[in-house]
């Protein structure tokens, strides 16, 4: 019997259309004369997709009863019997109730797969095996029913259900997924857009992975050997020498920035088994690739470049990492080697030749001051190279050497066989010696290479022999000329030799004063960062920028405004600094007339003195800087208290002298003698009276509060307390508009640990801020949830909103965003709520509401962890727990 195929929709969440896509798949299946059945499906109560059941058989359920209760089930025996060609089954990781063929669904798919019938069914992504742990992570809610990922990766075809978080969160604002009673309390919880966002990744990258073993399944099959660059692997070669590390940190790096992409180290071992690799190094290099992501790999093969391409393009690789080559010249010249042989064979896929401090033969050296230049000293800074003459001592040392030793040596083996040549082939070997020792030792010993070869070619080879004199004009030219082009080619050697010099120079004071602009344009802490770089720069033992006091501006009192090294004292605190000393170890570079910096540690060229003044100068730029942002600072505070104090007096001449007027009024009333007062007129003046002091004395307290939390001043005195225990009273304080006011609280919530008073007062102040702006027919919510370790009470409601752009303005004290009415309080509320809520240890953010309006969020921590939290959003009393 064929064995039948299964087709699975899968989804990253609950509500993105996988059951009304399988449903459609179903009909038109059916309209093609296919027969098919409905095994199982769950509508969850949404219109549009029991809509979708029209027209289709549906094989009635199975009735299982469980603990008292009766449940249905996919009648199994039904569905064999009645042997359709496709068999529709929703929710295939479902848990089955007890006293069914099979305690998971996907079993029951499995026999009607062997019963030869087609199989179309739905999957979450939250309910694959693998993901498990990882949903549970992003969205708090554990999973209980899962599938393992080799039933779905088995399947025949998966298909993606896509959706943004954003359009899915408006269709469940909509209605089109849950209930309108549920559908705040999933908003606030499962269906948060960064945990929507995580799961659709989730979902499409685990189904990238099912469509690569397609392809290479697809290209096996087909004998396709090229490389399809549909995403990018990189292949790191590694041979267990020590630039492992570096070839696996570089390839990782390569690979972080392709999303998605696969990191793979191969070492090629040799058939016979003999190897120069460390073990050892191969066990720890591993360990590293495994940690960054990757996967290690090991084949045999006696050419290295032939295996190490055909493991690459086994692995569909777009990139391969390589060292640069660890053999010396000779080596290289006599064979290519392997990075070479493997670029020119290795055809679209691209070579990275990844330089280590092992290559070309050369071990690591320490940095000296006598390396190229800009040179690293100590573990942060660069420092210029030292000024120094063209050559190195050490070069014109060996030169004399050369020449002392091979010069001589020349003279005696030419004269052992004096006649075999003639004058023209001695003096091109004596010449060649003295280009050696110009190529080597420069001018100088060159110089006197070229006088030594010429007297010793006139005393033993020009006649006549063993005299000083010579007899033909010609050879005396000869001479004259072999002088000259010695001493030429020594100067062209000496003047390249400065010339590099002087470019290397002008390099480093070219990065070094990039550095420093650079260091200056960042702004915040430029001073110190630049006396550090100019100590780092030139290698001072202490660089102190000092001022001239106001008591003596004519000499003398200098203060130190800033110091970075070793011992301050030795910039001499007191001392008047001399521009124009650079002796011993102390240098003094004049900025301004009041400005000097000084620096101790050692003495100094005039070269470097050029680019310190550029430091100098830099560093008085800073300074101003840094005193510009201090006055600045100062004055923000001062300003910040102005801006209050202007609007304090603004909503004092109106928001405080509405209810004082209103209070006076009343209880001049009901002193006049002058009217007669009935017993109601009486008590609405009372009441007025009352209402008015009343919203006064929250004004007032409004205005203390926070003139405590500025500054700093607010007693809190937290303790564990249910949400259940505040929510209603803070209602009844508001008093009657807030009896239409929907409020979802849980009992089961976890404590949260808050002041009582204060957090009443906050949630006071969110509600009636939400009453004020709700329509009148949509009176604002009240839901609260668990997450980790944290307790979020919403106040959510639908009016007109605020952008995002516009939403933190809504916390500056008396601000009254959006407001036509200036008469129902002076704009502290959010304000004073917000710091209350900061003060106990929580936060206030504002939040859209899906379908229009504005949600404020306060976040308190729990004082024990939250158990798991059933999916409010379930339809059935199944064993699961969590969204499907």
């Amino acid at each position: 019997m064929t064995r039948g195929t299964l087709r699975i929709y899968l989804g990253a969440a609950p509500g993105v259309g996988k059951t009304y896509a399988a449903l459609d798949e179903a009909h038109r299946r059916s309209e093609r004369g296919t027969d098919v059945v409905i095994g199982f499906v769950e509508t969850h109560g949404r219109p549009r997709t029991a809509v979708m059941l029209d027209g289709l058989e549906i094989v009635p359920r199975q009735i299982l009863e469980y603990r008292g209760g009766s449940f249905t089930e996919m009648d199994l025996d039904a569905v064999l019997a009645r042997r359709p060609e496709v068999a529709f089954v929703d929710e295939l990781a479902h848990t089955n109730v007890p006293g069914s063929r099979h305690a998971k669904r996907w079993h029951d798919v499995q026999d009607l797969l062997a019963a030869g019938i087609d199989v179309i069914s739905t999957v979450n992504v939250q309910h694959l095996e693998s993901l498990n742990d990882v949903v549970e992570t992003i969205t708090g809610v554990p999973q209980r029913e899962t599938v393992p990922d080799d039933v779905v990766r088995r399947a025949d075809q998966v298909e993606l259900v896509d959706m943004a978080p954003e359009a899915l969160r408006r269709r469940m604002a909509h209605g089109n997924v849950y209930g309108p009673e549920k559908v705040d309390a999933a908003l606030a919880n499962y269906f948060r857009v960064g945990n929507l966002t995580a799961l659709r990744e989730l979902a499409l990258l685990w189904l990238a992975g099912k469509v690569d073993d397609q392809l290479d399944r697809y290209r096996a099959d087909h004998g396709i050997g090229g490389t399809w660059e549909t995403r990018e692997r990189v292949v790191v070669a590694l041979t267990g020498g020590p630039e492992g590390d570096t070839l696996i940190r570089r390839a990782s790096r390569i690979a972080a920035r392709s999303k998605g992409a696969d990191l793979l180290a191969v070492h090629v071992a040799r058939s016979d088994g003999l190897t120069g690799a460390d073990p050892a190094a191969l066990t720890r290099q591993r360990a590293l690739v495994e940690s960054l992501g990757g996967s290690y790999h090991q084949v045999i093969g006696d050419n290295v470049p032939t295996a190490l391409l055909d493991f690459a393009r086994a692995e569909n690789t777009t990139q391969l990492v390589l060292g640069a080559s660890r053999r010396g010249r000779l080596a290289r010249m006599l064979s290519p080697g392997i990075g070479a042989m493997t670029t020119s064979m290795s055809g679209p896929i691209d070579v990275h030749l990844v330089t280590h401090p092992e290559a070309w033969g050369h071990k690591p050296a320490p940095t000296s001051a006598e390396d190229d230049a800009p040179h690293r000293i100590g573990k942060s800074g660069w420092r210029l190279p030292n000024t120094r003459t063209a050559l190195e001592p050490r070069r014109r040392i060996l030169a004399t050497v050369l020449t002392l030793a091979l010069v001589p040596a020349l003279t005696a083996g030419l004269t052992t066989i004096r006649g075999t040549f003639n004058l023209t082939t001695e003096m091109l070997a004596y010449l060649l010696i003295t280009v050696t020792v110009a190529l080597v030792g420069g001018f100088g010993p060159a110089l006197l290479c070229a006088i030594t070869s010429s007297l010793l070619l006139n005393y033993y080879f020009t006649a006549p022999v063993n005299e000083w004199t010579i007899a033909d004009g010609d050879n005396a030219l000869a001479l004259l000329g072999f002088v000259l082009v010695a001493s030429l080619v020594s100067r062209v050697v000496s003047t390249s030799a400065r010339r590099y010099e002087q470019a290397v120079r002008a390099s480093a004071e070219a990065a070094t004063l990039s550095v420093l602009a650079g260091s200056v344009l960042r702004g915040e802490d430029a001073l110190p960062a630049l006396l550090a770089r100019a100590q780092e720069t030139f290698g001072m033992t202490s660089v102190t920028l000092l001022e001239r006091t106001d008591d003596d501006q004519a000499g003398g009192g200098w203060r130190p405004v800033m110091t970075v090294g070793a011992d301050p004292s030795a910039t001499g605190n007191s001392a008047a600094p001399d521009p124009a000393s650079h002796d011993g170890d102390r240098v003094d570079i004049p900025v301004r007339d009041n400005l000097c910096l000084a620096l101790t540690g050692r003495s100094l060229p005039a070269a470097d003195r050029r680019i310190l003044t550029a430091f100098a100068a830099q560093a008085a730029v800073a300074l101003d800087q840094h005193r510009l942002r201090e006055a600045a600072a100062e004055a923000a505070p001062i300003a910040e208290a102005d801006k209050v104090r202007t609007a304090l007096l603004t909503a004092v001449s109106h928001d405080l002298r509405t209810p004082l007027a209103a209070a006076k009024a009343a209880i001049s009333g009901l002193r006049g003698h002058d009217i007669t007062l009935t017993d109601d007129e009486q008590a609405e003046l009372l009441a007025t009276a009352d209402e008015s002091l009343d919203k006064l004395t929250r004004l007032v307290e409004n205005l203390l509060d926070m003139s405590r939390l500025q500054a700093g001043a607010l007693s809190v005195f937290p303790r564990p307390i249910g949400l259940d225990d505040i929510v209603p009273p803070a209602l009844d304080e508001i008093g009657p508009a807030a009896s239409k006011i929907g409020v979802q609280v849980p009992d089961n919530l976890p404590a949260v640990q808050a002041d009582p008073a204060l957090l009443e007062r906050v949630i006071v102040n969110l509600v009636t801020n939400a009453l004020r702006h709700a329509p009148a027919d949509t009176p604002p919510i009240i839901t609260a949830s668990a997450l980790a370790d944290r307790v979020e009470l919403r106040v959510i409601d639908r009016g007109p909103g605020i952008p995002a752009t516009r939403r933190d303005n809504v916390f500056q004290p008396f601000q009254r965003l959006g407001d036509r009415d200036n008469t129902t309080g002076v704009g502290l509320g959010l304000a004073l709520s917000r710091g209350l809520t900061e003060a106990m240890g929580g936060t206030l953010t504002p939040d859209e509401t899906p379908g229009g309006g504005l949600t404020m969020v306060l976040s308190l921590p729990a004082t024990t962890p939250p158990d798991a939290l059933a999916d409010p959003t379930a339809q059935r009393p199944e064993p699961s727990v969590g969204p499907r």
